[in-house]
């Protein structure tokens, strides 16, 4: 008995913090030990699994790194932590634009966490990386591709010369079997301008002669490059020919090619990698075609039974949310309004607890966004008891008080500013800590309580440090010298009327023997 008594207690928190610590060392072998444990203790913890996918991702485990980011969002869809780690793991392996897409959710979910940011930045530069620049591959001037010596035009002369004693059939290996405009114009979409440039390039004899720094013939690239059109051309000409695209076609419109042809399973696929692909065109900036393609899916899907779509009313749901999202990103409020309230009605009509949720939050964005920030209020304090994390109601209660002070009610702008940072104190987040603490100190200027002030907007300084945002930190000084100023004058004030009204209460008090208040010994004597 007396052994079992001395035993250490092991609990989920004191394995959590042993892990956390270990892999602070880098001794992420042991750290995974301890979360392991952790997990059988309390099993599918999202934060605990969001640690040990951090650590699979140090050891270079990305797939289990993935794993237990992908079982943190099942637990909950709007977890950040879940979406950031998401998205650095599909980074880490390599798939730069999925990556991408979930960094923008998770901007979008919480927009003033600095570090979606820097993984949209450095997942686009990944990618730029991987296919280039278009701009950078257009030939555009003359002069670009500029002459040489007299040496290298001689040189070309004479392999042009060569070039033309070829056999006809040898030159016309090059160049593939001439298509109408229309099909090539069809096959190859927007790169049939491209094809278009290069043969009219082709007819310039003297550009054509001329070579490049390098060495290089300017003929040669551009038949390297009508080559490689010509190859895709085919490619896609075999792949899907014009008489199947355009039989196609009327099939979609007939509305009836994807409930004969399709399994629920190949469905399911498809609608998957469409609303993926709805994500990404947002999220790359190209809101007008997200907004396009979201409303096609939605049509289509409003044909098709639940017998092949079992979520469908959900499904129809999100569409709404993306469509209102594009909307909101185009600058057309009204209209976004009105999707997100769609979507709102879908959920309410269907018992969706999350995507009620989301659409609230939507809805409140846009009331925001358009200066009616007392609808925003009234439409993000029906989300509040629908919230489920710590850091979800840091952003909330955030948001709230800011169109609170907004509207010059800076009591209660105080009170949510002290409950978002109290939520961001739960779950620990610097930035939350941060946001929350600026917005107490300037609830507490308009309500010119200027020592309380200076005291908070000191700590957001210190938490603007640990982030660090070197932004934040100037704007937390530039407050600090308004308020300090503001401060001061009112202290300045204070003491002049302190002088005027308490002359005579010092004096008499002095004569009673009676001890002086501090003040007083500032001020002149009493005559």
């Amino acid at each position: 008995m007396a052994d079992d008594e001395s035993l250490p207690v092991v609990t989920f928190g004191s394995l959590m913090t042993e892990g956390t610590t270990l892999s602070r060392r880098g001794l992420h072998d042991k750290a995974l030990g301890c979360f392991n444990d952790a997990l059988k203790l309390r099993a599918g913890d999202k934060h605990c699994l969001i640690t040990r996918s951090k650590c699979f991702l140090k050891l270079g485990d990305t797939e289990n790194s993935l794993k237990d980011a992908e079982a943190s969002l099942q637990i909950d869809k709007t977890f950040p932590e879940g979406l950031y780690q998401k998205a650095e793991a599909l980074y880490t392996m390599g798939d730069f634009e999925f990556a991408l897409v979930f960094y923008h959710r998770g901007r979008r979910l919480r927009p003033d966490m600095h570090k979606f940011q820097l993984g949209i930045n450095k997942a686009e530069e990944a990618i730029v990386n991987c296919i280039g620049n278009p701009s950078s591959l257009k030939l555009e001037s003359k002069e670009e591709l500029c002459f040489v010596s007299r040496q290298a035009e001689l040189q070309s002369k004479k392999d042009n010369q060569k070039q033309q004693n070829k056999p006809k059939d040898q030159k016309d290996q090059k160049q593939t079997k001439k298509q109408s405009p229309k099909t090539e114009q069809q096959l190859l979409g927007e790169l049939y301008a491209d094809k278009a440039y290069l043969e009219k390039l082709l007819k310039d004899e003297d550009l054509m002669q001329s070579s490049t720094r390098q060495g290089i013939k300017v003929m040669d690239l551009v038949l390297d490059g009508i080559s490689y059109l010509n190859h895709r051309r085919d490619f896609w000409q075999q792949q899907k020919p014009i008489y199947a695209r355009v039989y196609e076609r009327k099939v979609l419109r007939q509305g009836w090619m994807q409930d004969k042809k399709q399994k629920p399973s190949d469905i399911s696929r498809s609608i998957a990698k469409n609303m993926e692909d709805i994500d990404l065109l947002l999220a790359r900036g190209s809101a007008e075609e997200s907004c396009r393609k979201a409303e096609r899916m939605l049509k289509k899907i409003q044909t098709w039974s639940e017998n092949e779509v079992p979520n469908k009313n959900e499904l129809i749901g999100n569409l709404h949310s993306c469509i209102g999202s594009a909307q909101l990103a185009m600058g057309q409020m009204e209209a976004a309004l009105r999707s997100h309230k769609m979507d709102l009605d879908c959920a309410r009509q269907n018992s969706l607890t999350d995507a009620v949720s989301r659409a609230l939050d939507n809805i409140g964005h846009v009331y925001a966004r358009i200066g009616k920030f007392q609808q925003a209020i009234n439409t993000w304090e029906e989300k509040i008891p629908l919230v489920q994390s710590s850091l979800e109601k840091a952003w909330l209660f955030h948001e709230i008080g800011r169109c609170y002070l907004e509207l010059d009610k800076a009591e209660v702008a105080q009170d949510y500013g002290q409950k978002s940072l109290q939520s961001a104190d739960e779950e620990g987040d610097v930035e939350w800590q941060l946001h929350a603490t600026v917005l107490v100190a300037q609830a507490q200027v308009k309500m010119k309580d200027y020592q309380s002030a200076i005291m908070n907007f000191e700590r957001a300084l210190e938490k603007a440090k640990l982030v660090p945002s070197e932004t934040a930190q100037n704007a937390i000084i530039a407050a600090l010298d308004n308020v300090s100023k503001s401060f001061i004058a009112e202290l300045n004030k204070s003491h002049k009327d302190g002088i005027l009204s308490h002359k005579g209460t010092c004096t008499s008090t002095a004569r009673n023997g009676e001890k002086t208040p501090l003040s007083c010994s500032a001020y002149p004597a009493a005559p």
